[in-house]
């Protein structure tokens, strides 16, 4: 349900361990910043098979009451949390049950952005836990989604961002999204095109990346008359994708990258890439849908 005053708020899912912290600051900042309302969701899940067979397993309503109390707490916590560090912010919570990636799916659909912490795992790990959260999410969102490390991560002065360009309108989208963010943070703007050449090389690499910086050249133009305050730098580099965006962003306030929404990724995140950037980035990540989906 959108905002009674029309206002769609910033969503964050919380995490139960009162440790994890970090995304559910980084979502209270950024309300506080484009003054929207925040969304605390909790996802419970239902209960599940957990118990050694030498303990006699507790009843379903049991159960249930368990996860639902804890949830309850994990979310007056984070409220707590929210008033005390942006008194002004607008704050809302959400007990859902269901798996997690769907709830916060649905919560997307009328959301200003989705905020979703993560932390460093083995990649086998990932896959099955923060992860498989995030990409369903990403993937079907309407609005960006931020994935927000719960490792604390040095940024550099002055601060600036770093955005993915590919040439193709979702990387435009995401650019625009780009010089909003670091207007609202006083910070610089990098923008990135990763030249990866193809395994069988090409005839004429000159020209090849001469195309590469006219493609970036036109995603950039133009757009930072609206903000005229923000720094812009944009290169083009050679390598892989996942490492050279890493490498980029490793003192970013983070990594703003397009993505087709629905299912699929395009240009630098295709398959592997994206979970790559996901995984390895150290700094906030945040992929922003083209508007297109929003009537889809």
């Amino acid at each position: 349900m959108t905002h009674p005053h029309g206002r769609r708020p910033i969503v964050v899912g919380v995490d139960p361990d009162p440790a994890r912290r970090v995304a559910l600051a980084w979502a209270a900042d950024e309300a506080h910043r484009r003054r929207l309302p925040l969304r605390l969701v909790h996802a419970q899940g239902v209960p599940t098979a957990g118990y050694r067979t030498t303990e006699p397993h507790p009843s379903w309503e049991e159960w249930n009451a368990s996860l639902h109390a804890s949830g309850e707490r994990a979310l007056q916590e984070a409220v707590t949390f929210v008033e005390a560090r942006h008194p002004s912010v607008e704050v809302s919570a959400l007990l859902a049950e269901g798996n997690t990636a769907w709830v916060l799916r649905e919560q997307a659909q009328d959301a200003a952005a989705v905020v979703l912490g993560s932390w460093h795992l083995t990649f086998q790990q990932e896959l099955f836990t923060s992860a498989a959260v995030s990409l369903p999410v990403i993937a079907h969102a309407r609005c960006p989604v931020v994935v927000v490390r719960e490792a604390e991560h040095l940024t550099q002065q002055p601060p600036f961002f770093v955005v993915g360009v590919d040439g193709s309108r979702d990387s435009a989208t995401a650019v625009d999204y780009a010089f909003d963010e670091a207007a609202l943070r006083g910070a610089a703007l990098r923008a990135l095109y990763v030249w990866h050449p193809p395994l069988l090389g090409v005839l004429d690499e000159h020209a090849a990346e001469q195309e590469c910086r006219r493609l970036l050249s036109e995603t950039v133009a133009g757009r930072g008359a609206a903000h005229p305050d923000v720094e812009l730098h944009h290169e083009v580099v050679h390598g892989h994708p996942v490492q050279a965006l890493t490498e980029a962003s490793e003192h970013a306030l983070g990594l703003i990258v397009g993505t087709r929404g629905h299912g699929g990724f395009t240009g630098m995140l295709l398959g592997s890439v994206s979970q790559g950037v996901l995984h390895h980035a150290r700094c906030p990540v945040i992929a922003v849908p083209h508007p297109d989906l929003e009537g889809e």
